[in-house]
């Protein structure tokens, strides 16, 4: 884990039990000793891939510093129902501030993944990348695209500073993909900077326009019909990356795959995934 990434998980910590708890967990407060300790297990009650055991290790020991984590299992490990992901043992009104962020942050994570993982295994045998979207939840994206990589696809762009995406309204606004394109280039030019150029093009016409004026390295190949995906790949070659993008789903994504294009790029895996069950119990 990079240091960057922990601070980030820090961060997002602090914030979320600073929303769930408030001026204080009076309940337990009310409840249990202050000087009482506990175990828990994470309990697998759901069939797919786990997420979020890293990041619970760190919510635990943000809330109490002599946290005992007894890992049992990895992030991105296949996880059945039965299955303990691992024991806690803290102070029990610390855990219990934990608990919910934890299950939380866990069970939509391991929804991403296994939702993912999905998506891997129907194109596993071809020579094409699953990639997430920016379609994430807001201030979650770091979390949900590491989910994305533990199920087996791959991530985009982090946000809009990191890869250059024209797309239908920069084209519509711009006046022209031409226009758009090479006003990508006059921009690098006067910032002394570089990053990668993905173009989207609606028909068989932009993505000529595309291929005459050049200076990018991928074009995406919006909610084109198979007949068309296939021809426009055909024709692309080798001269830029392809991409197909636009309602892609489990049922209709190896085909698309069967074009050849080189990505395909899935909102779903993260607006669509669906949270697994998973409990965190005391141990008696």
């Amino acid at each position: 884990m990079t240091e960057t990434l922990r601070q980030r998980i820090l961060q997002f910590t602090t914030e979320a039990l600073a929303e769930d708890i408030g001026p204080g967990d009076f309940t337990s407060e009310a409840t249990i000793p202050a000087g009482k300790r506990d175990t828990a297990r994470l309990l697998v009650k759901d069939v797919g891939v786990l997420a979020g055991v890293e990041v619970a290790k760190m919510i635990f020991e943000a809330v109490d510093p002599t946290t005992e984590f007894d890992q049992r299992m990895k992030d991105g490990e296949l996880m059945h129902v039965g299955d303990e992901a691992f024991y806690v043992t803290c102070n029990s009104r610390a855990l219990l501030r934990a608990e919910r962020l934890v299950l939380n942050t866990m069970q939509r994570m391991s929804g991403i993944a296994t939702l993912s993982n999905r998506y891997a295994f129907e194109v596993e045998d071809l020579p094409v990348k699953v990639l997430d979207t920016r379609k994430t939840t807001p201030n979650l994206r770091f979390l949900e695209k590491w989910a994305v990589r533990l199920g087996g696809c791959y991530n985009y762009r982090d946000g809009l500073y990191d890869r250059i995406m024209i797309k239908d309204n920069h084209v519509d606004a711009a006046g022209s993909l031409t226009k758009a394109i090479t006003g990508v280039q006059s921009f690098f030019a006067d910032n002394d900077m570089k990053l990668p150029i993905t173009v989207e093009v609606r028909n068989l016409v932009e993505m000529e326009e595309v291929l005459q004026v050049g200076g990018v390295d991928r074009i995406m190949l919006d909610n084109f019909e198979l007949p068309i995906l296939k021809e426009a790949v055909q024709h692309i070659g080798d001269r830029f990356e392809t991409e197909a993008s636009g309602g892609i789903n489990l049922t209709t994504i190896r085909n698309v795959a069967l074009t050849g294009v080189n990505y395909i790029s899935v909102g779903a895996l993260t607006h669509s995934a669906t949270s697994l069950d998973l409990s965190l119990k005391v141990v008696k």
